[in-house]
């Protein structure tokens, strides 16, 4: 197989065979499109500014103390001519009914295995892949931790559009995918920019919020989003949310459940309930647990992103919304935790049950 030449203004591009060859080897590692876009200055660079200024990103600090390097690709590393985005699909079927005393996981994670793992894997093969072409090409491979503005990238590279939730949505995939890219310093052909929008007037996914967590269409407050709540937020859930939550434990996928692009029937894998070891969570076993055992049950997944004490936080909301009485032995005895944060969720749960709190 050639290489590819180098360029430092126009001219010559990525060699056809090259390419042809990552697109191939892309499909059989799992990922369901890849596009190339041009390393430019971000458009959305100013919008994220705002948004920061507006405190939209809540406790994630890592936006303001990265902002210079959302700029441009250079900011993550120098010297990047082009980026490979790559879209690799989860699971898009019907969840099914929660079952008492049971929380609901977000799709993402179901496998119980973390897609940062599963995704660096692959980017690892295809930087291997180039290299083995062109050894003199540096390449970089990012799954959502580097301050790169990947949904803007990826309608550069004619994946998709931005839905009025704010991610991004394919005609064939939906919402229900994952996005990975790889920086490179070579100038590659490049795809075409996906301008169009097919939202048309659809609200759906701003009105099924429960939390109210769409100031605007495309844009999203991150200290309403059931996701980020759940998830990333470090503290007590403000009890004007919890209601909202339901039976959420671990993020949420109702903004995109509702998208009529995720509902039609050619979404749905083959994939049986046997097969998704946590799409739904015992909720008074997680009382049981000690951090040893959440370890070994989790460390591997995306739920270990929440320690403990966020998941026995999440857990008890959701019991308290369910008002399950057979789940007031398991919260009186997080109510007694030496971790305040857990001990007034339980509190709270057990207040709902017993009908002394609305």
């Amino acid at each position: 197989m050639r290489g590819i030449d180098r360029v430092d203004s126009g001219g010559p591009v990525s060699r056809p065979e090259w390419i042809d060859a990552l697109r191939r080897y892309s499909v059989e590692l799992g990922f369901a499109k890849l596009g190339i876009a041009p390393a430019v200055d971000s458009s959305g660079f100013t919008d994220l500014v705002k948004w920061i200024d507006a405190g939209y990103s809540a406790e994630m600090d890592y936006f303001a103390s990265r902002l210079d390097a959302y700029r441009h690709p250079d900011g993550v590393m120098p010297g990047t001519k082009s980026i490979i985005v790559l879209a690799y699909p989860y699971p898009a079927d019907v969840s099914v009914a929660t079952r008492p005393m049971h929380g609901r996981v977000a799709r993402y994670a179901w496998s119980g295995v973390d897609y940062h793992d599963t995704i660096h894997d692959k980017l690892k093969r295809l930087r291997r892949l180039i290299a083995d072409s062109a050894p003199d090409v540096r390449t970089r491979g990012c799954v959502d931790t580097a301050p790169l503005m990947e949904r803007e990238l990826a309608e550069l590279a004619g994946i998709g559009w931005r839905g009025k939730n704010t991610l991004l949505l394919n005609r064939e995939l939906g919402s229900y995918f994952f996005l990975a890219c790889l920086l490179v310093d070579v100038i590659m052909p490049y795809d075409t920019h996906h301008d169009a929008s097919y939202c048309g007037s659809c609200t759906a996914c701003l009105d099924a919020c429960p939390t109210d967590a769409f100031p605007a269409a495309g844009v999203l407050d991150a200290s309403r989003c059931i996701s980020y709540l759940t998830i990333e937020h470090r503290e007590s859930i403000p009890t004007e949310l919890r209601e909202g939550i339901g039976n959420w434990v671990f993020g949420c996928d109702i903004c995109q459940e509702v998208c009529p692009w995720n509902r039609k029937p050619s979404r749905r894998s083959s994939t049986s309930v046997d097969d998704k070891p946590i799409e739904q969570l015992a909720l008074t076993s997680l009382f049981e647990l000690d951090d040893e055992s959440f370890r070994h049950a989790f460390r591997d997944s995306p739920l270990w992103r929440t320690r403990l004490r966020g998941i026995r936080r999440n857990a008890a909301i959701v019991l308290g919304n369910q008002r399950e009485r057979s789940a007031l032995s398991a919260l009186h005895h997080g109510a007694a935790s030496d971790d305040p944060m857990v001990a007034e969720a339980c509190r709270w749960a057990i207040d709902r049950i017993l009908g002394l709190r609305p």
